[in-house]
């Protein structure tokens, strides 16, 4: 089939098998040109098929020769329709992780349920014995309570009162205001039961109970913080809640973890375009005036030089992890910069319709939006006919 870009709203509704693939294995090419890391050989990656999972499922197997278990929920082609952009990277890692002749083995279901953690803990001891490293990496909206039954959607709210800024329309360029009307104790609540730190440590307690934790097993969560301008519909609002309660849980799994010496961290990374991030107002202005500030100082990056810098120069280094005074990996710490932020925050004022396609880099957000979906990305001949199903070899 021909397969295109159609989208509804802030989703792409298609993927291309070849794009994908071909953003794998720029991902991995980029990991073998930094040099190899002295990190950990055997790897879990919960939520490992797209953004900053599947950079560090790259990052463990290309940069320092782990075996590599990736447990993911996503969407196989059906003739005639295609695979969620996930199911074609982890085809495309499995078939780069074989050549290679790396371990290397995905779990396709949800990770919330007690079914997949029994099925990958199964699958550890079987071909692994234990792990080294556990990257928790979810971003589902939506998680069923394995113990409740309940399903719980998260929501993206200021909390104490209405929230007005500015934000953008990617697709058209148009700049206009935007007002959402304040979270409730419920709401918090339910954002918090998807995205806090409840299901990190259910899975971190079930494999410490099954032994399939090594000694010095490190795990690492993904959070972000973001500037003023996203303070109050992000990191002071609902998501911000769910944000706390999971850096909390790190300290908590820590001590779960003592008698096998373990260590739980959460790094906070940088804003990038992800199909998450694109749905939330203000951040699309925000980070399309980020991208230009970063990229005119040469400091941008995208995923996986984010995680690649984790791996190398904050794990394992063989020093102590550098963390903040609340105990996290600041990864972030380029985006932070004071005179990237001061730049920010001025253009942000300066942003219109107008003014936007001059000092942002919305080409560049458009461009990385589609790339998550196998899309405009260089070197793949688009308009062909392409053979939408694919198989995810070493799929459990």
């Amino acid at each position: 089939m021909i397969i295109e870009p159609r989208m509804r709203g802030f989703i792409c509704l298609t993927a291309h098998p070849q794009g994908c693939a071909q953003n794998v294995v720029n991902q991995i090419n980029y990991v073998k040109s930094r040099g190899a890391i002295d990190g950990p050989k055997r790897v879990l990656v919960i939520g490992a098929s797209t953004g900053f999972g599947l950079s560090s499922r790259i990052t463990a197997a290309f940069g320092s020769g782990a075996a590599t278990i990736g447990v993911f929920f996503e969407k196989p082609a059906q003739e005639g329709k295609t695979a969620s952009p996930g199911w074609y990277n982890s085809a495309a890692f499995q078939q780069e992780a074989k050549k290679a002749g790396l371990y290397a083995r995905s779990i396709n279901g949800d990770a919330f349920s007690d079914e997949i953690k029994n099925k990958t803990i199964d699958l550890i001891k079987k071909d692994l014995g234990q792990i080294d490293l556990v990257i928790y990496s979810l971003a589902s909206p939506v998680r069923t309570h394995p113990k409740t039954g309940v399903t719980h959607r998260s929501v993206l709210k200021p909390l104490g009162g209405v929230f007005s800024n500015k934000t953008v329309d990617f697709h058209t360029g148009v700049v206009s205001t935007v007002t959402i009307q304040p979270g409730t104790d419920e709401d918090v609540a339910n954002t918090v039961a998807v995205m806090g730190g409840e299901d990190w440590k259910m899975w971190i307690d079930e494999m410490m109970k099954a032994g399939v934790l090594a000694d010095n097993a490190v795990t690492v969560a993904y959070s972000y913080i973001g500037p003023a301008v996203t303070e109050a519909v992000y990191r002071k609002g609902t998501i911000g809640k769910a944000k706390d309660d999971l850096e909390a849980t790190a300290f908590t799994i820590t001590d779960d973890m003592k008698g096998i010496n373990g260590k739980a961290y959460v790094s906070v990374n940088k804003a990038l375009v992800t199909q998450a991030s694109s749905a939330i107002p203000v951040i699309p202005l925000y980070i399309s005036l980020l991208y230009k500030t970063m990229k005119e100082k040469h400091i941008h990056e995208g995923c996986i030089e984010q995680i690649q810098r984790l791996y190398a120069d904050r794990l394992y280094t063989g020093k102590q992890v550098p963390v903040d005074v609340s105990g996290r990996i600041r990864i972030d710490d380029w985006e932070m910069r004071d005179d990237v932020q001061e730049k920010v925050a001025t253009l942000w004022e300066e942003a219109t319709t107008e003014t936007l396609p001059a000092i942002g880099d919305l080409a560049g957000y458009k461009t990385e939006f589609l790339n998550l979906f196998g899309f405009a990305v260089p070197g793949v001949t688009y308009g062909e006919d392409t053979n939408e199903l694919v198989d995810v070899e070493g799929l459990i």
